[in-house]
Formats: C-alpha cells, structure tokens, sequence
C-alpha cells in the first residue's frame, strides 16, 4: 500500500516531501516582507493572514514528517563518495532545522513586537509574552533571513538531485517521484 521498496521512498514519505516543497514555496510568496509597518499595513492584511497561516501548517507538517520518518522504512542508502553523503546529510539536516526555526521564529518576532498571530479564519492567537519590541524585531529580521536561506538551501538541494539524475545517472531523484511522473529509471549502481 506505501509501496516501499529498497530503491524508492514510499508514497506517504514522497507526499510528505512535496507538500513541504509545495507549502514553503507558497508561503514565501505570500510572505509581505518589509518593515514592520508594511508587513501589519492593512493593505498587506490578506497576505500575512495567508503566509501566517501557511506557515503553521508548514510547522505541524514538518513536526508529522518526522514523527513517519521514525517509523519509516527508507530506501537503501547509496555508495557515494564521503563528501557528497556528508554534503547531502549536512543539507538535509540544515533544511530540518530551518523547517522548525523559520515559524518558531515567526512567532516569537511576532508577540515580542506585540502582534497576535491572525490565521485566516479570522483566529487571532494574542502573544503570551511580554513584549520586548526590539528583540522582536531582530527575531523578525532573523526570520527573513532563515526564508531566504531555506530558498537558497532548497534550490541547491534540487540542483544536486538534477546532478544525480542526469550526471551520476543513479535513480536519487526517481527515488522521490511518484511512479507516475514519466522520468527513467535507472538501477543504483
């Protein structure tokens, strides 16, 4: 039913891995960016409700990710040269952690500064602390910087799966794809 294989992720690990894709790209998107008073203008109200919201969910779909990543059965690791397994393992690593500290961050810039979280369900979460608004906003600086650098990190992530395929021509990027996507197949070597 997950279609595990030693050669290919399973399907519920392959949709895991391309809603996280899918939802952080969208959330960058929606992210109003700027000061602080362009990102609570109401003008720029619609859009940080949606990145706001996005951006949870992008939390609670990393914190269930790795609660089936414990349990689940990954497909044999390739030979590799020790840098690049050192290389892919420090990345994915890297792209964890921005996972959780891009909303952790979001939120705690956001009660520090004084501002409640505001879902798109009309749901407003009132910060819990004390405000400190310039640590909140070097946090919501921070956090700019994490969204930038989770783009950078995932784009390289994506040149080195496109490496693998078309160079080392070693199936780590069909190891991810739905069956139906119409890309060869290469054994691992």
């Amino acid at each position: 039913m997950l279609n595990h294989s030693t050669t290919r992720y399973g399907k519920v690990a392959q949709a895991f891995h391309w809603a996280t894709a899918l939802l952080v790209l969208v959330t960058f998107l929606y992210g109003p960016g700027g000061s602080e008073q362009r990102v609570y203008s109401v003008a720029r109200d619609f859009d940080r409700q949606i990145h706001e919201t996005l951006g949870l969910c992008v939390f609670v779909l990393v914190f269930l990710r790795a609660l089936w990543r414990m349990v689940d059965r990954r497909p044999d690791p390739l030979e590799l040269p020790r840098w690049m397994d050192m290389a892919a393992k420090t990345v994915q690593a890297v792209l964890y952690l921005l996972l959780l500290a891009i909303p952790i961050t979001a939120i705690a810039g956001a009660w520090l500064e004084g501002h409640p979280l505001t879902l798109l369900s009309g749901v407003r979460i009132a910060p819990p602390l004390a405000t400190s608004h310039d640590v909140g906003a070097t946090i919501a600086t921070i956090h700019t910087w994490l969204g930038d650098a989770i783009l950078w990190l995932a784009g390289f992530h994506a040149l080195a799966a496109l490496y693998h395929h078309l160079i080392l021509k070693d199936g780590v990027l069909a190891s991810m794809l739905p069956l139906w996507v119409p890309l060869s197949r290469p054994d691992r070597r």
